[in-house]
């Protein structure tokens, strides 16, 4: 049984109190390695409210890799900062060790692209993050919402807001096999194999090829298509094996596809919004479609720059695996200056 008695701060803290000196036990925010791991601090600060200390790396094997250089922290790596945060706090709250925070939803929001430069010293990002339950079932917490504040340095970032199922390690190999009907591969048992459809580095504004998870790609006058494909032996996108291709591995797919979308190897992801339907099956190709709306078209300025700011090209890339869409991930596009 998973009954979970969400925890309450009786002496709550500050974030001058946080630090950043070393990084919590990756455990915690499950991962194998330690490079792997960004979040150093965390406390409780209120009813179901945490405060949580992040740092970001200077150089990066996977998070640094772009053809405009590393000028800015990428908006990924902000990411998965607040998604380990998330893990890491559902922890602190009382979720057991073998509790698993399954994303079906979830948007980084970052209107600041200043806030993210890189100066001499890494990023200090703090987190505050809130949990709110919203599905109870027998006293046991089946799903809910972390909404997470973002500010770099002294300067607020933006948002990051997560709507999480949570379930235990064998609730969900149990809910694989019957969905499956067989046993799921796992990335382990994978060929770490780039193939020779991969797309070049620079058409998907990379530079290292071990970065690269699309192949087959295609572009046309209104988005571009390709294969999801990536090396089983990033060990920053494959810390640990997995049974299916995880969110951030489609994030980056979709990432990558709205820079072949846009036509320009140095756009950035200033917003990032995905929906998660379906798991991304390894024994299946998955196909990755984008749809690229410059900006003001169809009066579309819902997520536009603001008065002053970059225009920002709207993409949205959609999923399929046998026929069925399996995932949604919608990118606010700026150029890199």
């Amino acid at each position: 049984m998973m009954t979970v008695d969400l925890e309450v701060a009786d002496d709550p803290v500050s974030a001058a109190e946080l630090r950043f000196n070393r990084t919590m036990e990756r455990t915690l925010v499950h991962r194998t390695s330690v490079a792997e791991v960004f979040v150093t601090d965390m406390a409780l600060a209120g009813p179901q409210r945490l405060l949580v200390a992040a740092q970001l790396p200077l150089s990066h094997g996977y998070y640094s890799d772009h053809p405009c250089g590393p000028g800015l922290f990428d908006p990924l790596l902000i990411l998965e900062a607040g998604r380990q945060a998330g893990i890491a706090g559902g922890h602190m709250l009382g979720f057991p060790p073998d509790t698993i925070m399954m994303v079906d939803r979830f948007e980084l929001d970052l209107p600041d692209a200043d806030a993210l430069r890189i100066g001499r010293l890494p990023g200090e990002l703090l987190i505050d993050s809130r949990f709110e339950v919203t599905r109870l079932r027998r006293g046991r917490v089946r799903q809910g919402v972390v909404r997470q504040d973002l500010r770099l340095g002294d300067r607020h970032a933006g948002t990051h807001e997560m709507q999480v199922q949570v379930v235990s390690h064998d609730e969900l190999a149990a809910l694989r096999t019957v969905v499956r009907g067989t046993p799921a591969p796992s990335t382990g048992e994978m060929p770490d194999d780039a193939g020779p459809l991969a797309a070049p580095p620079a058409v998907v504004g990379r530079n290292n090829p071990l970065n690269v998870v699309l192949a087959q790609v295609e572009r046309g006058e209104a988005g571009a298509r390709a294969l999801v494909r990536p090396r089983f032996g990033n060990r920053s996108l494959f810390d640990h094996d997995y049974d299916h291709l995880p969110a951030m591995v489609l994030t980056e797919a979709a990432r990558q596809l709205a820079v072949v979308a846009c036509g320009d190897a140095v756009v950035w992801p200033v917003s990032v919004t995905g929906g998660f339907r379906r798991f991304a099956e390894l024994d299946l190709p998955v196909h990755a479609a984008a749809v690229r709306v410059p900006y003001g078209a169809s009066g579309d300025r819902a997520r536009g720059s603001g008065a002053g700011g970059p225009a920002r090209d709207r993409v949205d890339v959609s999923f399929t695996q046998d026929g069925t869409v399996i995932a949604e991930v919608t990118l606010a596009m700026v150029r890199h200056g």
